[in-house]
């Protein structure tokens, strides 16, 4: 533990001066002057997104999507989900089944991977005299993200006409303002057009060719009009909202126009979306701005900061805007009720469903930049899925609770070559009780994890095999390690796993001991048998057996570096786990199917080891999945890849705060050779 006096020291030198927040915001701000749907802006709330193309609304691109808008198709004739059968693996002489093979049952294979599927709520577009615009039409583009604010502000040319469009999000509501200001108004040539299509599990969540297979109910009053949205089974509904005399149109099934009269040249109106009925206040244009105003300002003013414009290496401001930016997309798409998809609400990445072993990434660097309670939003749904998991666990022939990998708001595991078989999210739920505890170190807080923390260290020591010839237990197999790269029938005993297991155990007693309960026995018999961390000639390796680890595995997740960066350290050696991350870092193939979270994985275990040189190397690696774009979204897996900013966000706020028994110095995790000067405000140390 870090003395004192050293702790003393390091706040001193992190707060010797007020980090000017507004200054190292706004020399972030984003201007774009091209179209292009890799640089799609959002406004947003955490639980609502609505991105924009060029034109402010959504005339080329763009997607309004929720946490809380799914859809689920009808089941195929004759089909059933409790008829799908499972895929028999040997555990350890036992048979178990892992739902991993659509053979002879595609169909329903296919309904259980896309339902539910994240929705597409409506479509906001600007028409040029009753017909959609031609991107050629848009000239002299300049696009502002006014990031204190969180109002974007579109300027260009239609027709040789100016047209400026100003759009913000209500931080509480799920409703986008948007004012159009253009002599095309006044001319009667510009409309806005709103429409709603079906659902779909494709990228945009959006399906408009079947028109017949939803509804639209219209209920329209003066300057507000209704939408009661039914697809299937699902439902939710949308409000418009205008100021001035303006007409609404039907203009085809689904799709309505909103026409200003012609004495006006500005546009403006409000368009909200809800999974029920609106009741009460409709905010106006002028609040909704306000309150977006008032929302981001405090969210800049609060919560974490890291000021690196004091530093000496030049590639200080392209770390810097990483940050920055990565802390407004990842508070606009991934704060909100269920933990994120890897494209948070952004697009509809893996038909819109999320992916538990991701979630640490997406969220734990809320608690280390003193915004928990963003966080904490998405945690509460571990405790509504806990009989589902249960259920799981138990079908397996395993105790406890099993995490599922690929889901949606119900819990249910989705069929997959590969995630029924992932382990290491167990733990997961563990480490976010952890941190909640360190932050609020109260009964309260060891009461509402007690349930949560039993039941993932329950499964964990039923899942851990006792191998008689060895005299240990073991992981495996069958398992999908990190990597994702083997033969999960032959995987076994992966060196992450191994590490994480026992940091999951031990924090789980230590749990149990803070309520005043016994040690389970069975959890310190895995502790104490659990296989050792597989090593060869001084290196660890990604998993027993796999002597050729830096020379044919040595691409995808580099997981081995894990157990002294991502976790304190349990089980790990300290001179193998630096040999390791130097080996990592000498010899693995980075251009080859690398993912975004890769590159801070490798800066945690460097810093952890005493390598903060490396740290930083691996932060800034040129790899081209580890671009992050002019609007601040990450290239490091299926677009964009929101785990590269959360784990960019952990790995510096680590570096900066310090970690578990970390040097007692300022910015352990950054080289102390002048080149990098520090400034950091309410960051939490990493576990």
């Amino acid at each position: 533990m870090r003395s004192v006096a050293a702790l003393l020291i390091a706040v001193c030198a992190a707060h010797a001066a007020p980090i000017d927040r507004h200054a190292l915001v706004a020399r972030h701000n984003v201007t774009l002057t091209n179209a292009s749907e890799q640089t799609t802006l959002q406004v947003g709330n955490g639980e609502f997104a609505f991105g924009v193309d060029v034109t402010g609304l959504q005339t080329f691109y763009g997607n309004t999507m929720s946490h809380w808008g799914w859809h689920w198709f009808p089941l195929p004739a004759g089909q059933r989900p409790e008829n799908f059968r499972f895929e028999p693996y040997d555990a350890h002489g036992r048979q178990v089944g892992y739902a991993t093979s659509s053979k002879g049952q595609e169909k329903l294979y296919a309904w259980l991977r896309e339902n539910p599927h994240r929705i597409n709520l409506g479509r906001l577009r600007l028409l040029l005299d009753g017909r959609p615009l031609a991107a050629k039409a848009i000239s002299k583009i300049q696009q502002d993200l006014d990031l204190w604010r969180g109002v974007i502000t579109s300027r260009y040319e239609l027709g040789g006409q100016p047209v400026r469009v100003e759009t913000a999000c209500h931080p509480t509501l799920d409703a986008v303002a948007v004012k159009i200001e253009s002599p095309l108004l006044a001319a009667g040539r510009l409309t806005m057009e709103l429409a709603f299509s079906y659902g779909s599990p494709g990228n945009h969540g959006a399906d408009w060719t079947k028109s017949d297979a939803h509804t639209t109910t219209l209920t329209h009053t003066g300057t507000c009009a209704d939408f009661a949205r039914q697809l299937d089974a699902d439902k939710y509904a949308a409000r418009l909202a205008w100021a001035g005399a303006c007409e609404l149109k039907t203009t085809a099934p689904h799709t309505f126009t909103l026409q200003p009269d012609r004495k006006m040249d500005a546009l403006e109106f409000v368009c909200g979306f809800s999974a029920a009925p609106f009741a009460g206040e409709f905010p106006t244009l002028g609040k909704v701005f306000d309150e977006s105003s008032k929302h981001w300002k405090n969210f800049w003013s609060t919560g974490g900061a890291v000021d690196l414009s004091g530093s000496k290496d030049p590639r200080w401001r392209e770390l810097e805007r990483r940050l920055v930016l990565s802390q407004y997309l990842l508070a606009v798409n991934e704060a909100g009720a269920l933990p994120p998809q890897e494209s948070g609400l952004f697009n509809n990445g893996w038909n819109g469903k999320f992916h538990l072993e991701m979630h640490w990434w997406h969220g734990v660097h809320w608690a280390l930049w003193d915004r928990w309670p963003l966080f904490e939003r998405s945690l509460g749904w571990y405790q509504k899925i806990l009989p589902a998991a249960r259920a799981l666990a138990q079908s397996q022939g395993y105790r406890g609770a099993r995490w599922p990998k690929m889901v949606g708001p119900d819990g249910r595991d989705s069929p997959s070559g590969v995630g029924p078989l992932l382990i290491w999210q167990q733990p997961h739920p563990i480490y976010y009780a952890h941190l909640d505890y360190q932050l609020h170190p109260t009964r309260a807080t060891l009461e509402k994890w007690r349930d949560i923390v039993c039941a993932s260290a329950e499964f964990m020591a039923s899942y851990a095999a006792w191998d008689e010839a060895a005299r240990q237990f073991v992981l495996g197999p069958p398992l999908k390690t990190v990597p994702e790269n083997t033969d999960p029938k032959t995987a076994f005993n992966p060196a992450f796993e191994l590490g994480y297991w026992r940091f999951g155990l031990r924090i789980a007693q230590q749990w149990r001991e803070r309520l005043g309960l016994a040690r389970e026995p069975q959890w310190d018999k895995v502790l104490a048998g659990l296989a050792p961390l597989p090593q060869l000639e001084g290196v660890y390796l990604q998993q027993a057996g796999m002597t050729n680890t830096y020379t044919k595995w040595n691409w995808e997740h580099p997981s081995l570096v894990g157990p002294l960066g991502f976790i304190p350290g349990d089980g790990a050696d300290p001179a193998v786990a630096r040999a390791t991350v130097q080996k990592v870092w000498q010899t693995w193939q980075w251009d080859r199917k690398t993912w975004g979270w890769d590159f801070p994985l490798l800066a945690m275990g460097a810093a952890r080891c005493g390598l903060p040189q490396t740290a930083v190397d691996a932060l800034l690696h040129p790899a081209a999945r580890n671009k992050f774009n002019a609007a601040g979204l990450s290239e490091g897996g299926p677009f964009p890849y929101f785990p590269s900013n959360g784990g960019l966000l952990a790995a510096v706020a680590m570096m900066a705060a310090g970690w578990t028994g970390a040097p007692d110095k300022p910015a352990p995790g950054f080289p102390a050779d002048g080149a990098w000067t520090v400034r950091w405000e309410k960051l939490h140390p990493l576990p």
